[in-house]
């Protein structure tokens, strides 16, 4: 979606809303395809006294893995942005605003793919208190116990077999 803005920018307290639905489902991330669902964006560029504000809000539900315990489940996602966008720089760059193209046109679709793709998380966990795999016995910790015989002090061994003993073998 491409927005012309050069006409805006000369009208103070313009509003210039836009919505569209984007397709990221080609987007490979740590070896899988997470946004199997359109993104929804939704926002509005307004001319605040001659400063143009891009706002916009992206929303999807993503197919991710479990990075602990390794299960499919689903998350929502949500992305806020606001930015600034110009014309033209006076003094040179500025991380923090957005210049339009020559002819005073904006690339929405570039510009929300590449947003969108900077807030994705590194580590996706199916909940806060996921206790994952054990790496000995491979079994799923939240919903199994661990099957795996902890190797026992050589130095305390006589003693193990003695707490293992039933009472009337003593």
């Amino acid at each position: 979606m491409k927005l012309d803005l050069k006409q805006f920018a000369h009208e103070p307290g313009a509003v210039l809303p836009f919505s569209f639905a984007m397709d990221l489902s080609d987007v490979e991330w740590n070896g899988r395809r997470p946004i199997a669902k359109p993104v929804a964006v939704e926002g509005r560029v307004r001319n605040m006294a001659g400063a143009m504000v891009l706002e916009a809000r992206l929303d999807t539900v993503l197919s991710l893995v479990c990075d602990r315990c390794a299960k499919p489940f689903e998350r929502e996602k949500t992305v806020e942005y606001e930015t600034l966008l110009a014309l033209e720089l006076e003094n040179g760059e500025n991380d923090d605003i957005v210049l339009l193209d020559k002819d005073g046109t904006l690339e929405l679709d570039e510009l929300m793919r590449e947003t969108f793709l900077l807030e994705m998380d590194t580590k996706n966990l199916c909940s806060e208190d996921c206790r994952g795999i054990c790496p000995g016995c491979g079994a799923d910790l939240n919903t199994e116990r661990c099957r795996c015989k902890k190797e026992v002090d050589p130095r305390l061994a006589k003693l193990v077999q003695l707490l293992e003993q039933e009472p009337d073998d003593v």
